[in-house]
């Protein structure tokens, strides 16, 4: 009896391993961009949904202040005047304490860039 020996098929060279190597590393790192960029892109939509309704809250509860504030007053100008005010001491607040606000805010968005 003849010995068979298993004949395998002569591999690639090395040039065609490198070739595909390097197609197969451009496709993870494209679909990696694509997984980062619509996280982020996801992200961002819902920041800004809550954002939006927050300010929308933040709207109507400004309103219904200053018209319990007319009420309590008996006028409207005085009442809008009060909410008025508050907003102008919050607003020279937060211009006051600007450089303590912007350490954290910044730090906030970094976090979720990086997704830590």
């Amino acid at each position: 009896m003849e010995d068979k020996k298993e004949t395998q098929p002569p591999l690639p060279p090395i040039v065609d391993q490198l070739k595909e190597y390097a197609e197969l590393r451009f496709k993870l790192l494209k679909y990696e961009a694509i997984e980062g960029g619509t996280s982020i892109l996801a992200s961002i939509i819902a920041d800004l949904v809550t954002v939006i309704s927050m300010v929308l809250a933040f709207l109507f509860a400004s309103v219904t202040l200053g018209f319990f504030l007319a009420d309590v007053f008996h006028s409207y100008w005085e009442g809008f005047g009060c909410v008025a005010v508050l907003y102008f001491l919050i607003a020279m607040f937060i211009k006051i304490f600007k450089r303590h606000l912007e350490r954290p805010l910044i730090n906030i968005f970094i976090q979720k860039i990086f997704k830590r």
